[in-house]
């Protein structure tokens, strides 16, 4: 179980790494496709996310405060419900996507690492 987690969370650092990286440093062009976020609140969530990838891997490595990786996956699970919701509305257009699928996926990730490093296997 330990190394089926530490494959989860290594794969979503990275997606969470190179999403909240486009997010951090292109809002204007995320906020120009979706207007239901400013550019500013974009970058925010950008920030969010690269640092949840951080901690998604480096408490646990390290054994320094492993209590913040369950919490970084826990935190990045509701941002994905955010953004989940923000790209649900725009998907009820036709436009040939469907990024509610990448969504759930994420968040059904996310969510079992938080769970399995809490309650299955926590790192003490």
């Amino acid at each position: 179980m330990n190394i089926l987690l530490w494959v989860i969370q290594a794969l979503l650092g990275f997606l969470y790494g190179a999403g909240g990286y486009y997010k951090a440093f292109r809002p204007q062009q995320l906020s120009n496709q979706f207007p239901a976020i400013p550019s500013g609140g974009w970058r925010g969530l950008g920030v969010l996310e690269m640092v949840g990838a951080v901690l998604l891997i480096v408490p646990a490595a390290t054994r320094w405060m492993p209590l913040l990786t369950p919490l970084a996956a826990a935190v990045l699970a509701v941002e994905t419900l955010i953004v989940s919701a923000v790209y649900a509305r725009r998907s009820l257009k036709p436009t040939g996507e469907n990024p509610l699928v990448y969504g759930a996926a994420m968040l059904l990730l996310v969510t079992f690492v938080a769970y399995g490093r809490y309650a299955l296997t926590p790192l003490t």
